[in-house]
């Protein structure tokens, strides 16, 4: 995304105080604040400050505080006199996941019954020898990470060796 797109990105104009929001938390990573299309009452978006279209563009530190802060908001729904008899935590990263705003952003929403709220799939159980064959794939893919990672000498994740 260039700078022209992010200047349009309406999720920086909130983080940078040029347009509208109710917030609920902020501090010098993020910004959490109630979607104005929200599922149900009390629907935050937590927001990491640091333009970031997806998971492959926003660094593992924020991202870990972006999911610290949604976890402490969905434990605070129960607190707050909202109704709310489950959370939801939700991430749509890229267009075939449902991202309408390419800005990276954590839903967290309070769930009651008859919410309205649905997601519908084939939920069928998948075999064992396509789930093994699956898992070695996604392993790929860690390793290839650990790769990557290695390239960076000052990376403090931690290491571990993932059998193929």
């Amino acid at each position: 995304m260039g700078a022209h797109d992010q200047e349009q990105c309406i999720f920086c104009a909130i983080v940078a105080g040029e347009a509208e929001a109710s917030v609920v938390f902020s501090d010098d990573r993020v910004v959490a604040f109630m979607d104005i299309g929200a599922v149900t009452p009390g629907h935050v978006l937590v927001v990491p400050r640091r333009h970031a279209v997806g998971l492959e563009d926003l660094d593992e530190e924020t991202s870990t505080h972006v999911w610290r802060v949604g976890h402490r908001i969905g434990q605070a729904f129960r607190q707050s006199g909202l109704r709310c008899e489950g959370v939801n935590v939700f991430l749509a990263d890229g267009a075939a996941a449902f991202q309408e705003i390419f800005h990276f952003h954590l839903h967290v929403f309070p769930r009651y019954k008859d919410d309205g709220f649905r997601i519908h799939a084939d939920w069928a159980t998948r075999d064992r020898h396509l789930l093994d064959e699956e898992a070695l794939y996604v392993q790929r893919g860690l390793a290839a990470l650990d790769l990557a990672g290695r390239a960076e000498p000052n990376d403090p994740r931690p290491r571990e060796h993932h059998e193929m």
